[in-house]
């Protein structure tokens, strides 16, 4: 069964780091271009960060860039995200996703993926 489990959400304080991991099972990470994604309440999912198959490509949305890094390490068949200096904007449900042809251009947008994991929330509070 084909499966992605995103873990190392919780509560952290204004300023503060967390690091996200997004571990797949059932299939290898090597062919597949990664995705995260976060929804807060009432709001719309939204694209956070991509990296290509390869790891060779990175992108990241306006409102995290420069604070977010996204990494992979396709021996441990795992991608993360190491988020800094976070925000309360930044409180959400963060989902990974994978997809096998998906570009730099459109690596933003949550259509292009085929495989989804069941999110981690993370809450950036005082």
């Amino acid at each position: 069964q084909l499966q992605l489990v995103e873990s190392g959400g919780g509560l952290v304080q204004p300023g503060g780091s967390l690091r996200l991991s997004c571990a797949a099972s059932g299939f290898t990470l090597d062919y597949y271009a990664i995705g995260w994604f976060r929804q807060a309440p009432g709001k719309e999912r939204e694209g956070v960060s991509y990296i290509s198959s390869s790891g060779g490509s990175t992108k990241y949305a306006d409102s995290v860039k420069g604070r977010f890094t996204i990494s992979r390490d396709d021996a441990k068949n795992t991608v993360y995200l190491q988020m800094n200096s976070l925000r309360s904007e930044d409180t959400a449900v963060y989902y990974c996703a994978a997809g096998k042809y998906v570009t730099y251009d459109l690596g933003l947008r949550e259509i292009e993926y085929d495989y989804w994991g069941q999110g981690t929330q993370v809450t950036v509070s005082s």
